[in-house]
């Protein structure tokens, strides 16, 4: 199994998957667990092979919603993952800037005024793919 967020250096690659219309969050190897629940209470989905003690987990957009309420929702998770300090990339086949921007206004506005979980990673240099990185 391939993980994209392992390969081009961030916490959470968003994509969809080759061969499906399935839009995938990949997280990098050994990511905390205070981000795959993150991404749960976000509503994506959690899968890990092998069940139990898993070697792989990933999340994926509930496959029971439209295509654009996929999307929404994909893009939605974006600005509360960067809050949280996370980095993200997302494909250009899923982002949609009026989505993010406007899923970034409701976050701001709702902000705690904690501290993120974790400091801001250095900014990852771009990748040689057509991922947007955010």
């Amino acid at each position: 199994m391939a993980n994209l967020a392992d390969e081009y250096g961030t916490d959470v690659e968003i994509y969809i998957k080759a061969l499906t219309t399935t839009i995938h969050a990949d997280t990098r190897t050994g990511a905390p667990a205070e981000l795959h629940a993150l991404l749960e209470q976000l509503g994506l989905e959690r899968h890990e092979h092998p069940a139990g003690e898993p070697l792989f987990i990933w999340h994926t957009v509930p496959e029971h919603l439209g295509a654009g309420e996929q999307k929404r929702l994909a893009n939605r998770a974006i600005p509360a993952l960067l809050l949280a300090g996370y980095t993200v990339n997302c494909d250009p086949e899923v982002f949609d800037e009026a989505i993010y921007q406007q899923a970034e206004r409701e976050v701001l506005t709702n902000k705690p005024k904690a501290t993120p979980q974790h400091p801001a990673p250095p900014p990852v240099p771009p990748a040689a793919s057509p991922r947007r990185a955010l």
